[in-house]
């Protein structure tokens, strides 16, 4: 989260929070759990090994429900409340003693990935990124690197975990993937291009061609966020365009 750089200024949290969209939800097969609304990593999911997918899902749909809360956070501290909630409950995970509460994503996080080898107290580190985007009424520059670090790290490190293989460079990976990600969703013109920019930084040496073939959904999302990255800040993406869906096919084919 250490950034000596001065905040550059990013939409009031009022408006930003808005700003942090999610996309039309997706039909999911078990009706208890929230869809994932971002299309593309549920096409990254088809990437991923088939005895993998559902706790790879869920780990996701974890990060989008906290997503969602600052989307939806009109009232800064009222947002910021909800995510502690999430926080405490996921780390009260690790306490068999504590029954979880009636929230279906916490019992299936119970019953999933904590036997898979994910602590909830590493699921809740989560949480400290996105609560970085309430910090201040303003997200500035420390508060975009913190996004980063403090959400794409770890997510993306438990990911990889989840998958079976943990290359030193996938932490790197998922901060670039949650900056460009951020990049695309903040109001303002200079934020949006510092996001972008130092999403840039991070994806440029991750090595995916080294992964090896489980990874391949984290790939794609790096692929696709170098793509939104190196977009100038007056443009946005659109996921789910041709050109988008031809690269996913083209590495879904070649590796490449």
């Amino acid at each position: 989260m250490n950034s000596s750089a001065s905040p550059s200024p990013a939409a009031p949290c009022s408006t930003a929070c808005s700003a942090i969209s999610t996309a039309a939800s997706i039909n999911t097969p078990d009706p208890a759990l929230p869809p994932l609304s971002d299309p593309e990593r549920l096409l990254a999911l088809s990437y991923a090994p088939a005895d993998r997918r559902d706790r790879l899902a869920l780990l996701w749909r974890i990060d989008e429900r906290m997503g969602a809360i600052v989307a939806a956070a009109r009232e800064p501290a009222i947002g910021a409340m909800r995510l502690i909630w999430w926080r405490d409950a996921l780390t009260r995970l690790d306490e068999p003693e504590v029954p979880a509460p009636a929230e279906p994503l916490l019992a299936a996080a119970a019953g999933q990935l904590l036997p898979a080898g994910l602590s909830g107290r590493s699921l809740a580190a989560i949480e400290e990124g996105w609560a970085a985007l309430l910090e201040e009424e303003t997200p500035g520059e420390v508060q975009i690197v913190a996004h980063g670090e403090e959400r794409g790290g770890p997510l993306f490190a438990l990911s990889a975990a989840l998958l079976g293989a943990v290359p030193e460079d996938v932490g790197r990976a998922g901060e670039g993937w949650a900056l460009a990600e951020l990049g695309h969703r903040l109001r303002d013109a200079e934020a949006r291009r510092f996001a972008r920019a130092a999403a840039a930084e991070r994806l440029g040496d991750v090595a995916i061609g080294r992964w090896p073939a489980a990874l391949r959904p984290l790939a794609l999302l790096v692929l696709l966020a170098r793509m939104d990255a190196a977009m100038p800040a007056e443009r946005q993406r659109r996921q789910g365009s041709p050109k988008r869906m031809l690269r996913a096919l083209a590495y879904r084919l070649t590796g490449r």
